[in-house]
């Protein structure tokens, strides 16, 4: 499919600070069609070598976390509650029994700064202890073993009840331990990155990096702390991209394959409007998906969960809407189609990562759709 405007399409990106371009497949180059981003604050992305990287207030991130053709990271506003976050030695640290060299290892950022932690004995262990109000917590920390060993690693948290952890390590890969617990009322919450128990635990000496206390039901890209919490503040696209230059008519493909990380709350996640600015239609995190405007609320449920990944294809052909979603058969349409004017995404309420996204000036074939979503 040749896309008179898309996203990331075979790795195509361009982006500047509080700005992102769409890329012509038509004539290979990028459309002056930008979209607007915003987000006050620093945060990390994973790069293209695999590590782990800082950009600057406003820069959008293209993450290369889970696909070599990266993706556009959009997430809410998060802090990483614990104080040290690469040194664990460090004030907010309790440690019984182990024993901590510091910047031993390359973390996953490219840097010297990992800790080694061994655990000699039965009951060894390293906690954070934090003040907290009711919630959802996650916590999450990288961890390698030490050279020439592997094994199964022990963690622990202390909400509401006790949870335990067990991660298989080994030498040769970094691995992202994530526990996600609830504290109902104030009181305090421990986090153990390390806590050895004889019969269960047979791996005693690892690195670790990046421990990251957050709340939320599940953990985000990573917050470094050098002594105090840090709040990653939410990446936004605050306007509408305007695509009326394009003079997309009444005829056409929309398709957008994106992954999540939450599923409630009826949060908005992809808006279209028309050129009169009346929504057309809008993609929804909720267990039923899309919803449909149109001069009335018509509502597709999807007819289940969500899952992590997702593809949609909408076609517009003249006069009726289709609506395809991934592993799923037609879904269903409208009449009385409009034309498309401007677009918006939104990650400030979930974690959001855009794989791809285009617009086609033509109304593909039911067939090339569900190959599309499929």
């Amino acid at each position: 499919m040749s896309a008179t405007l898309n996203l990331g399409t075979d790795g195509n990106w361009a982006t500047k600070k509080d700005t992102i371009l769409a890329y012509n497949d038509e004539n290979s180059n990028f459309k002056p069609l930008p979209f607007s981003f915003d987000r006050a604050s620093s945060a990390t992305r994973v790069n293209k070598d695999g590590l782990i990287e800082t950009v600057g207030s406003g820069e959008p991130r293209i993450d290369f976390k889970d696909d070599s053709k990266g993706a556009l990271l959009l997430e809410p506003s998060r802090s990483n509650l614990i104080t040290y976050s690469e040194n664990l030695n460090g004030s907010g640290w309790s440690n019984t029994g182990a024993t901590i060299t510091e910047n031993q290892s390359i973390s996953p950022d490219g840097s010297l700064n990992a800790d080694l932690i061994e655990l000699d004995s039965n009951l060894d262990r390293l906690a954070a202890v934090l003040g907290s109000t009711g919630g959802t917590y996650t916590f999450s920390f990288y961890i390698k073993a030490k050279e020439g060993e592997s094994g199964v690693w022990r963690t622990r948290v202390n909400g509401d009840s006790t949870l335990w952890q067990n991660t298989q390590v080994n030498d040769t890969e970094w691995t992202r331990v994530t526990q996600t617990f609830t504290k109902t009322g104030s009181g305090n919450i421990v986090v153990y990155p390390a806590y050895r128990v004889d019969g269960t635990s047979t791996l005693f000496n690892a690195y670790i990096f990046g421990a990251q206390l957050e709340v939320g039901s599940y953990a985000t890209s990573y917050i470094p702390t050098q002594g105090g919490a840090v709040t990653r503040v939410a990446d936004t696209m605050p306007n509408y991209l305007n695509i009326r230059p394009l003079n997309i008519g009444n005829s056409y493909t929309l398709f957008l394959d994106a992954d999540l990380n939450d599923f409630d709350n009826n949060k908005v996640f992809c808006e279209i409007e028309n050129s009169n600015s009346s929504s057309s239609f809008s993609i929804r995190n909720i267990i039923g998906g899309i919803r449909v405007y149109n001069n009335l609320d018509a509502s597709y449920p999807i007819g289940g969960q969500l899952s992590v990944n997702n593809k949609f294809a909408i076609r517009v052909d003249g006069n009726s809407y289709k609506l395809f979603v991934k592993g799923l058969s037609l879904i269903g349409s409208l009449g009385t189609a409009r034309d498309i004017g401007e677009i918006k995404f939104y990650g400030h309420n979930t974690e959001l990562k855009i794989n791809n996204f285009t617009i086609d000036n033509t109304a593909l074939s039911d067939a090339e759709c569900e190959a599309l979503v499929n």
